[in-house]
């Protein structure tokens, strides 16, 4: 912990699925589950600060109905009753959707964003709107990491990581454009689920990247899976997108035969203990018999590593041009005034240029992804870090991206398993499948986190 100080509260994660096997003979409730994350809500949250709002009655009253349906034995999906988190950049019905910007305080649409509306549909129990940076960029609101309130919980998908990491949720809704889902679930020690591109309907969200996802953070591993799950078979992908698809639940564990480490443009920013932590991961990937390659050995994984070098530059210049509209709107025609210093400059720069940049912008994302998809023959899976360490002391910046980046410019699935540790505090190792292959990436996960289970 910062200066060596340790804190009253131990961050615990609160896993939905493990209770609910209570449920059918009375032993335990969803109302029960809920009363024990609002006792962390009360009690923490003002250490914290994962929240803007929250809708407690709505939530004890949709938490009594699921316990009505499981002492029935007939649970809408395995999500019912779960408490969840929604992040503040998608809309929802009951409560404000403020996208971190003072130009909205308050502000509602009286409506569920699809994958809300799902949620509830699935008999989820949506607890409250959780703090995301400024239209899920870059300026941060002020959420504390659970482990050391010193210290950034990562964004933008702030408070649905320290929300989760805290035991106040069992999941959240993040997004992830840059690296907002897999970064913050790395520094608050949860499990982060960005999807294939395309595959979480994000009709009502107010993230309009063309490789922006919808994601999950959750206390488990499967719960990251069975909550994106149970939103696509309500709510489907996005528009021209299938949608996630697969097992209800969690996907079965599936030893990949083989894995390739990704040093990624992260690497030079990692520090010394990350990096052996990485290294730690892989032999114990070498002693179950997976084999591991990297662009020492193999020129297909070179050609990979050459082209995601450019992640973090493509990555930036498509979502200034993509966020033009509607930053000049707010601009011109609201009060800028209430624009942080980072969204001014972002519409500078997007009013600097041109259409035909922002093609070769593009023709580039589709030659990153073409090197990339090439690993496809070869590997089962991808591992690297999900940050270059823990997270940074201080709440003025949401941390280094650069080892998250890479898969939002794929539009490839990726998770994070907090299975590393930096400083005494989490760190995620990353796993990156292929695009809709997202229940081959989780299986291949599963195996890789047993390893770790000892």
């Amino acid at each position: 912990m910062t200066n060596n100080q340790a804190i009253e509260f131990k961050p615990e994660s609160r896993s939905f699925l493990a209770a609910a096997t209570a449920f059918g003979d009375g032993n335990d409730s969803p109302r029960a589950f809920l009363e024990r994350c609002i006792e962390v809500i009360e009690a923490e949250e003002p250490r914290i600060g994962a929240f803007v709002a929250t809708n407690l009655d709505g939530a004890r009253q949709a938490a009594d109905a699921a316990g009505a349906r499981w002492k029935a034995g007939a649970p809408l999906s395995p999500v019912d009753g779960m408490p969840v988190g929604i992040k503040d950049i998608m809309e929802t019905a009951d409560m404000p959707t403020e996208q971190g910007s003072p130009l909205f305080e308050g502000w509602r649409g009286g409506r569920d964003a699809a994958a809300v509306a799902a949620l509830r549909e699935a008999g989820a129990v949506i607890v409250g709107k959780t703090v995301t940076t400024e239209f899920a960029a870059t300026e941060p609101r002020g959420t504390r990491n659970p482990w050391d309130p010193a210290r950034t919980p990562g964004g933008s998908s702030s408070g649905s990581a320290a929300s989760v990491a805290a035991g106040m949720v069992s999941a959240a809704l993040g997004t992830q454009v840059i690296g907002s889902t897999l970064r913050p679930a790395s520094y608050c020690g949860c499990f982060g689920y960005k999807p294939s591109v395309g595959a979480i309907n994000r009709g009502g969200s107010f993230d309009v990247f063309s490789q922006s996802c919808t994601g999950t953070i959750a206390a488990t591993l499967a719960e990251a899976w069975v909550v994106a799950r149970a939103i696509s078979a309500r709510a489907g992908g996005d528009p021209g997108h299938i949608g996630l698809t697969g097992p209800t639940d969690a996907p079965a564990a599936r030893k990949p035969a083989r894995v390739a480490l990704l040093e990624t443009a992260g690497w030079d920013a990692a520090t010394d203990e990350a990096k052996q932590g990485l290294a730690g991961a892989r032999a114990r990937l070498e002693a179950a018999g997976i084999e591991v390659i990297d662009r020492a050995g193999d020129e297909t994984v070179a050609a990979a590593e050459s082209a995601i070098a450019e992640s973090v530059t493509l990555s930036r210049g498509i979502n200034a041009w993509e966020t033009r509209w509607p930053l000049n709107t707010y601009a011109h025609d609201m009060d800028a005034s209430k624009l942080s210093r980072h969204m001014r400059d972002r519409l500078v720069q997007a009013e600097g240029m041109t259409q035909d940049d922002y093609r070769q912008l593009l023709d580039g994302r589709v030659r990153v992804r073409a090197a990339y998809q090439a690993l496809a023959a070869n590997v089962d899976a991808c591992m690297t870090l999900a940050a270059p360490g823990a997270a940074p002391v201080g709440l003025e910046s949401t941390g280094n991206p650069d080892f998250a980046v890479p898969s939002s410019l794929l539009g490839a699935p990726a998770v994070t398993l907090p299975v590393l540790q930096a400083e005494g505090l989490p760190l995620g190792l990353q796993l990156i499948g292929f695009t809709d292959a997202d229940a081959a990436l989780f299986g291949a996960a599963a195996s890789v986190l047993s390893l770790f289970e000892d």
